[in-house]
């Protein structure tokens, strides 16, 4: 399978960044000169001077560079067209027409084709031209709302929840299509979001909301609203998640603590003031986060170190996945028929284009007379 990736940053490079682990040829289609822009974000590769995002983001992919603002440079990308089975683009709706590569022109030259768009607010809507990141995203699909403590400030998120959604839908909008062309034999159109990824993440939320309870930020049985699933302060500053939702669980945390007597407030209110709630922070504070890992660690009570980026890594259950590799994080999707291969590293910005344009048909003094046109 091959992928005419025409994306950058971070959304459309992940989600081919998946195909490409699990063994589609990428072919990265960059400007020439410049390329993606994260090649060039902190920290750096000593040995390549590339971003280490882009690193790991564009790792067994291959890296061809065309002016597609120069009609030569769009009719290479139609030749390609020709030989690929998915193109992903993530320009704003609007720009691939104004390049005369709408979908309809692809399908004409590859009727297999798999057109994938992936844009910021979705191909249609007031928005559908807007300029966006995935703060803005999360904000308008009511997830930063919800995050944050009750009758505080909306919390700013850890990670590009937003971008990282909407690159999985469309790695599996991609797949669906693949596999529908297997029965049809025809390509189709891809549209995925990153405000449709935000919200995504939001059936508990909507279910609540259509069924009569709005959920509201840090009141929540699952955004800090109860003692039973809740964040508590260690004696040492750190932190420890406890997610005993099930009273079986509750109650093997109750006893192993020693306070059998709270098994009746499984689900009193996480607010100061309440008992319950201040006796858990008081009783939390009188030990260490290693001193709880070692008392509650071997039992089924649902709480767990909260650890940091450093911390997980270096873990026990993380080094147990095998997912941590020097090119960054490996998918953490395994098939027992085919495991995940080995990638190569990142390209150079057109380290591939004379070979690509070979394989088309061009010879060496094309190939000269394009690159002092600044085609490719």
């Amino acid at each position: 399978m091959r992928v005419l990736d025409l994306s950058r940053l971070l959304p459309g490079p992940y989600c081919s960044r998946i195909l490409a682990d699990y063994g589609f040829e990428v072919i990265k289609v960059e400007l020439p000169g410049g390329g993606d822009w994260s090649r060039y974000v902190p920290p750096l590769d000593p040995g390549t001077g590339q971003g280490l995002l882009f690193n790991a983001l564009n790792r067994g992919k291959k890296s061809f560079t065309a002016n597609l603002k120069t009609a030569e440079g769009r009719a290479i990308l139609l030749r390609l067209v020709e030989t690929a089975d998915v193109l992903l683009e993530t320009f704003r709706p609007g720009v691939m027409e104004r390049l005369g590569l709408v979908y309809q022109t692809l399908a004409q030259a590859n009727p297999g084709l798999v057109y994938c768009s992936l844009s910021g607010y979705g191909p249609v809507g007031p928005y559908r031209e807007r300029a966006g990141h995935d703060l803005n995203y999360q904000g308008l699909a009511g997830l930063l709302d919800l995050t944050g403590p009750r009758d505080g400030p909306p919390s700013m998120p850890g990670v590009a929840l937003a971008d990282l959604a909407g690159a999985l839908w469309a790695a599996n909008g991609i797949l669906m299509a693949l596999l529908e062309r297997e029965r049809s034999g025809q390509g189709q159109r891809v549209d995925s979001s990153l405000l449709g990824g935000a919200l995504s993440f939001l059936p508990l939320a909507v279910a609540q909301l259509q069924g009569g309870q709005p959920p509201a930020r840090g009141a929540g049985e699952l955004s800090g609203g109860v003692v039973c699933y809740n964040l508590y302060k260690t004696g040492d500053g750190g932190h420890m998640s406890l997610s005993a939702l099930e009273p079986q669980f509750w109650i093997i945390f109750c006893q192993a603590i020693g306070r059998e007597d709270l098994q009746e407030h499984q689900y009193a209110p996480a607010l100061p003031g309440e008992p319950a709630f201040d006796e858990l922070c008081a009783l939390f504070l009188t030990r260490t986060r290693q001193e709880w890992l070692e008392v509650l660690g071997g039992l089924d009570t649902c709480c767990d170190p909260v650890y940091s980026v450093e911390e997980a890594l270096a873990s026990a259950a993380v080094q147990a996945l095998d997912l941590l590799t020097e090119e960054g994080l490996r998918p953490p999707l395994q098939l027992s028929s085919q495991p995940v291969r080995t990638a190569a590293a990142a390209p150079l910005l057109g380290e591939h284009t004379a070979a690509i344009l070979a394989e088309l048909g061009y010879d060496a003094a094309q190939l000269e007379e394009l690159q002092g046109q600044g085609v490719v």
